[in-house]
């Protein structure tokens, strides 16, 4: 048994983190491989089923309206759950995660709802991971809503995203081409583009998500572990970016909807700079009026407008 698998994930929202114990922190500095076009490049080391990752949606969709004009945003995958043969405590079989999923729900104040691992649980976290890559080899664009879609079916309309039915049901509804999405999910590129993200993400030392690396085009770096506020990630890009332009957005409904085709009322207050209880009342007044879908779980809701 490989030494990544015999210890449980721990994801604790009080430190924002979903974690893997068993490997040691030993942040490198991130070598800057690629070559940026801007002058900031983040690389974001997440997971499709990460309760943290979701929780921070908020403030990363803030800081790319605000600030993506400045840096390229590199999705990497981190392989949380390789699957449930653990031997000790923490979070180690799926009902274990149902009530801390409710948890995090009420943390983060987004939709997350923990009866999935009751009623139909996920053997692993890379089967979604593996569909992300292959979604990323046709349109890196279409790749994140691919990935956001995934998140909501499982976090908001508990279905399991490691069966291939949901995984084809979002890669639809990001218009992704089906065939190619399913013949690079199964012929194997994904998945070796995968271990190469799990891979790199040993040599930098990731072992919890959300990890998220800034990087200058000289190599320097901040690196913001876990889930913070939103003045964390743009304190840590004004850090290496000191001299910089800050892009400001309409931050009406009609607006904010032809960025992003969906909201949590966390994510709708955090971008529209209003209340909670004021994104609330309009967004439930939208789904009222018929001019948004609302999708309801016990833990909160999510509304977009009519899918393709």
């Amino acid at each position: 048994m490989n030494t990544d698998e015999k210890k449980p994930m721990i994801c604790d929202p009080e430190t924002g983190v979903c974690e893997i114990p068993s490997i040691e922190p030993a942040i490198q500095d991130v070598v800057t491989r690629e070559k940026s076009d801007k002058p900031i490049r983040i690389v974001y080391y997440t997971d499709p089923i990460c309760s943290s990752c979701w929780g921070i949606e908020p403030q990363l969709r803030k800081l790319k309206l605000e600030y993506g004009h400045l840096f390229n945003f590199e999705y990497r995958m981190g392989g949380l759950l390789p699957n449930w043969n653990y031997n000790s405590g923490g979070i180690n079989k799926p009902e274990d995660v149902a009530h801390h999923w409710d948890e995090a729900s009420h943390h983060y104040q987004m939709p997350i709802d923990g009866d999935i691992w009751l009623e139909d649980p996920l053997h692993s976290s890379y089967p979604p991971s593996i569909a992300f890559k292959a979604a990323q080899m046709q349109d890196g664009e279409k790749a994140i809503g691919f990935l956001r879609r995934l998140r909501e079916l499982l976090f908001v309309e508990k279905k399991n995203i490691t069966k291939w039915e949901y995984i084809a049901q979002a890669g639809t509804d990001a218009q992704l081409d089906m065939d190619q999405l399913k013949k690079d999910y199964t012929n194997g590129k994904a998945e070796t583009l995968f271990q190469e993200d799990l891979a790199l993400g040993r040599e930098f030392g990731v072992r919890g998500f959300p990890s998220i690396f800034f990087v200058d085009r000289k190599g320097n770096q901040e690196f913001v572990y876990g889930s913070k506020s939103y003045k964390d990630y743009e304190l840590a890009l004004k850090k290496l970016l000191p001299i910089h332009m800050q892009n400001h957005y309409y931050k009406s409904w009609e607006n904010l909807f032809t960025y992003y085709s969906s909201f949590t009322v966390k994510e709708f207050s955090v971008l529209s700079e209003v209340s909670l209880d004021q994104a609330q009342q309009l967004l439930d007044g939208l789904a009222q009026q018929g001019k948004l879908k609302l999708s309801a779980t016990k833990n909160g809701n999510l509304y977009h407008v009519k899918r393709l």
